[in-house]
């Protein structure tokens, strides 16, 4: 069955880095496009980052572009996204996401950004 796994969360001071990855298995990872997506508490859920098959095409929302990359290793089947410069408020619970005819989630990893 499809799974995905998100690792990497974690608290980081702000102006600070961390790298999420996502292990996906039970289907075949290079064959769809995979999603970041974020939620705060008390907030709805968030698109951050898509990227398409081979990985050569992404698009980020406004709120992260120029501080977060998407990427993903289709030999690995991971999906990884590189976040820097960050923010209070970029504290949520990151989730992978892939659609097969429905949506796919992970269990989420939680991202904390304090001082």
């Amino acid at each position: 069955q499809v799974q995905l796994v998100e690792s990497g969360g974690g608290l980081v001071q702000p102006g600070g880095s961390l790298r999420l990855s996502c292990a996906a298995s039970g289907f075949p990872f290079e064959s769809y496009a995979m999603t970041w997506y974020r939620q705060a508490p008390g907030k709805e859920r968030e698109l951050v980052a898509t990227i398409d098959l081979t990985g050569s095409v992404a698009n980020y929302a406004d709120s992260v572009k120029g501080r977060f990359t998407v990427s993903r290793d289709n030999v690995k089947n991971t999906l990884y996204l590189q976040m820097a410069s960050l923010k209070p408020e970029d504290t949520a619970v990151y989730l992978c996401n892939t659609y097969m005819k429905r949506n796919y989630w992970g269990q989420g990893t939680l991202v904390t950004v304090s001082s």
